[in-house]
């Protein structure tokens, strides 16, 4: 819905209630009802009004961003932002996370790493806000032992669900920089004790695909991997569940940049599970044939 239509359909359920609230009085009598307007109604008109009134004003002074995104014209938007951040010394947190966000979606690299640095000087806090923009920025850009350091010094600094995410991209980025044994173990923790699917399924599959071969306990590594995976298989069940879970997070800039290996992850996830189903199914119809072969012998 655009944004002038959702502002006009609020606006209107406003009026109603203002209308309503106005009117109601009229239809009662007696001194309960010059209480009641007195006390309840106009204070409400008068609450209401204003709320209209500073809605309103928000909208308008912020409609060229709101038309600016609903166009989805990245390069717009990201100019104009810079006109409010690096012109007006504007560093608020919603405006610099919408400009990291819109450099990425255009892969405008360096001027993200140049607007990490102006965020460092005037606002370091926002750095901390935006781990999962930064971070990836310097996925994107080849510097993996960048992005250890960066996803390495934070990983203490967020909420659960979210310091989660930056364990994994701290393992992603060492096992993307080839540093195999750092990413092991935060991997093999995640793929067991993570209370999210994606981050369970994901971490079980790298250790399974890409870390088993140079870990020094291969068969602990791979056991680890398919008890990640048994976690996914029992709460999903298909490979559809898994599609629907990384749809909900798919607006999110850190799941669009990974989400090649989220489709490969829920192949194996689930190719896997239904391959060992079936291949249990054949056993045991072999083991039926062999103890019918048996009696009629």
């Amino acid at each position: 819905m655009k944004f002038k239509y959702l502002l006009i359909a609020f606006s209107i359920i406003i009026v109603i209630v203002i209308l309503i609230a106005a009117l109601l009085p009229l239809f009662l009598s007696g001194p309960q009802s010059a209480a009641n307007l007195r006390y309840i109604t106009l204070p409400l008109l008068l609450f209401i009004a204003v709320l209209l009134v500073c809605i309103s004003v928000f909208f308008l002074f912020n409609y060229r961003l709101f038309s600016l995104l609903e166009r989805e014209d990245w390069p717009a938007l990201a100019y104009y932002l810079e006109q409010k951040i690096f012109v007006k010394n504007r560093y608020s947190a919603r405006y610099v996370r919408l400009l990291a966000s819109s450099y990425l979606v255009i892969s405008d690299y360096p001027s993200v790493q140049k607007l990490e640095s102006k965020v460092m000087l005037a606002r370091p806090s926002l750095l901390d806000k935006n781990i999962l923009i930064f971070g990836p920025a310097k996925i994107l850009c080849g510097k993996q032992k960048e992005a250890v350091a960066f996803f390495g010094s934070r990983m203490e600094k967020r909420s659960v669900k979210e310091k989660q995410w930056v364990r994994w991209y701290y393992g992603f980025s060492n096992l993307l920089s080839g540093a195999f044994d750092l990413a092991e173990p935060e991997f093999a923790a995640l793929a067991v004790s993570s209370s999210d699917a994606l981050i369970t399924g994901l971490s079980a599959y790298f250790l399974s695909s890409s870390i088993e071969k140079h870990s020094k306990k291969p068969e602990e590594c791979r056991g680890t991997a398919e008890t990640g995976r048994s976690r996914i298989v029992k709460t999903l069940n298909t490979a559809e569940d898994w599609k629907k879970e990384a749809d909900q997070l798919g607006t999110e800039i850190h799941i669009a940049i990974i989400r090649k290996y989220i489709d490969e992850a829920g192949k194996w996830l689930f190719d896997n599970s239904q391959a060992e189903v079936e291949g249990e199914a054949e056993k045991e119809e072999e083991k039926k044939e062999k103890e019918e072969g048996g009696a009629e012998e």
